[in-house]
């Protein structure tokens, strides 16, 4: 089976890979936006509809933004967006994107270089979009980074993304967050959940590496 469609892969997945963030980046350059941040757009578009709006357009945070496949389609809808991430090249690649030099210039996109341990966030955010970031996240510093996060949206604000299973291949990773299902669900059962889906199988990463997947997607409102 070919990588999931959702699926981010750890470009290098164990000491000997000869992959950098680099041939990641190269990968994923011209990719469509993840299917949670679709989910939640849609549904913040639904509520302004029936509120008498066309569409609603808020203030975004795509944390681990990668090389921009989210941040451009959220910035394209109008939003005002903070992208972070914690690879230099990552923001170095989103800032010469061609569609993005109109909000960079205008100031609806602000970019910075992040790591989780340092997060900063800004108060009342209308969204977090967290496509496959938040398992790169050490165990040891989870819980407070998910406080960080889900304390800097307002309330009715959304989050999305994925969470990796205890079955994944990468559980193996002492350095990365994996979470069993009923752990999953207790971290999400204090918001609204507006999607949870299990994904579990095996195949390759976008880098062609042998991979189980063990994969949770969601969309939760608070």
């Amino acid at each position: 089976m070919a990588n999931p469609p959702n699926a981010a892969p750890l470009p290098v997945s164990h000491p000997d890979s000869p992959h950098t963030w680099s041939d990641y980046y190269d990968l994923m350059a011209g990719r469509p936006p993840r299917e949670t941040l679709l989910r939640s757009l849609s549904s913040f578009d639904a509520e302004a509809k029936e509120a008498g709006s066309e569409r609603f357009v808020g203030y975004a945070v795509d944390l681990g933004c990668g090389e921009g496949r989210d941040t451009v389609e959220l910035v394209r809808r109008g939003w005002r967006v903070l992208a972070m991430d914690g690879e230099p090249e990552a923001i170095a690649r989103l800032q010469s994107r061609p569609e993005l030099q109109a909000a960079i210039a205008e100031h609806r996109l602000e970019t910075r270089v992040q790591r989780f341990e340092q997060l900063i966030l800004p108060a009342d955010l209308d969204l977090i979009n967290a496509s496959f970031c938040l398992p790169f996240c050490p165990p040891d510093q989870f819980p407070a980074l998910w406080q960080a996060l889900t304390h800097a949206l307002r309330p009715g604000g959304r989050m999305c993304g994925q969470l990796f299973g205890d079955r994944d291949s990468w559980a193996a990773y002492d350095h990365m967050t994996h979470l069993t299902r009923p752990q999953a669900e207790a971290l999400l059962q204090p918001f609204t959940i507006e999607q949870f889906e299990e994904e579990a199988h095996p195949g390759t990463t976008a880098l062609g590496e042998a991979k189980f997947w063990h994969i949770f997607h969601w969309v939760i409102r608070k």
